[in-house]
């Protein structure tokens, strides 16, 4: 499998050879699927909760008479039905954190990569110095074509490359070692800086 680097002025570079075992397999839409609902399980607090009728202070002693109200019979006020009374089965606080198999973490992430490229998505960027101005990144990018767009880097990316990118709406910069399935599913354009391609291949290799 074989894909153009562009530089950043839009120009073919060199020819780059990808890892079939990374960018070639067939996506897995259900396994994408799973890895995106347990990175989204692991970032919700579960701190919801409510009082229940053993947390509500109130007097425990009978309402009225058992017999001879024409009334239902009822006993402590703390119960669900009365006004102030604590609820029945309420969320309690608790961790919706579930574990999955680093096999089909790593087959989720193979999978985005995979669909990213086969759609024309995938971009390798060469290594640049940047101005440190938006404007004139923004217009470099424009040229390329893509917006709404995912960066990964790799260990040496220019400060003024991240102040630049800072305030354009819909991009995004990541280290390769937090490249993870929801930011890639999320944005519509994966860009991987050069150096950072061999990275990501031997994570997931």
């Amino acid at each position: 499998m074989k894909i153009k680097s562009l530089s950043i002025n839009n120009k073919s570079g060199k020819e780059i050879n990808l890892n079939e075992q990374v960018f070639g397999i067939k996506p897995r839409v259900d396994i994408i699927a799973r890895v995106i609902r347990w990175q989204l399980a692991k970032r919700r607090l579960g701190n919801h909760s409510v009082q229940t009728r053993s947390n509500v202070k109130m007097t425990t002693a009978k309402m009225y008479k058992q017999k001879g109200t024409g009334k239902a019979r009822h006993g402590s006020g703390s119960v669900s039905q009365f006004r102030g009374g604590g609820m029945a089965h309420g969320p309690v606080i608790h961790s919706h954190y579930h574990s999955l198999n680093k096999k089909v973490r790593k087959l989720g992430l193979k999978s985005a990569l995979s669909n990213k490229f086969k759609s024309g998505k995938l971009f390798i960027l060469e290594t640049f110095k940047s101005d440190g101005k938006t404007s004139s990144l923004k217009k470099k990018l424009n040229k390329i074509g893509v917006d709404n767009v995912l960066i990964i880097s790799g260990n040496n990316l220019d400060d003024k490359f991240i102040k630049a990118a800072a305030n354009i709406r819909n991009l995004d910069i990541l280290s390769h070692h937090g490249l993870n399935v929801y930011d890639v599913v999320k944005k519509d354009n994966l860009i991987i800086m050069d150096d950072a391609l061999q990275l990501v291949e031997e994570r997931l290799l």
